[in-house]
């Protein structure tokens, strides 16, 4: 019986090995693309958050009698502001009477607005968005 020794790398051994790197590294870069990606996206919408929030402070700060006058209507609602905050971001404040809300009608008109702070941007080529609503009241007299 005849045991053949053999010493070196067959080129088949180096394309094989090659091919299975390549394989493992791809894996690996994928991985750290889709949670950058991941990640830009949950900063980005948590920056949108924190400007909602801002927003609906300012609401609340300017009260009621700031909005019960604004023309421009659009549906039921008035849209008080419309502009870009930041770069990249873009608001839309809507005020609404709550008697204007379907169910609502038989209400007294002029005592509650339901006011929506809208910020819109862009992740990854398609358009997001975050909403928040409060409710401003007229104080009694």
């Amino acid at each position: 019986m005849k045991i053949k020794n053999e010493k070196g790398i067959v080129g088949a051994d180096i394309a094989i090995s090659v091919v299975v790197i390549f394989i493992f590294v791809s894996l690996i870069s994928m991985l750290i693309y889709n949670i950058n990606l991941l990640t830009v996206g949950q900063e980005r919408m948590s920056e949108a958050i924190y400007i909602a929030i801002n927003e609906i402070e300012g609401l609340k700060i300017d009260g009621y009698d700031m909005y019960k006058d604004s023309n421009l209507s659009v549906n039921n609602g008035v849209v008080v502001d419309n502009e870009m905050v930041k770069e990249g971001y873009y608001k839309t404040i809507t005020v609404i009477d709550y008697t204007d809300l379907e169910g609502n009608e038989d209400k007294t008109a002029g005592i509650v607005k339901k006011a929506t702070v809208t910020i819109s941007y862009m992740h990854n080529g398609e358009p997001q968005s975050v909403e928040l609503s409060t409710v401003l009241s007229k104080e009694s007299e």
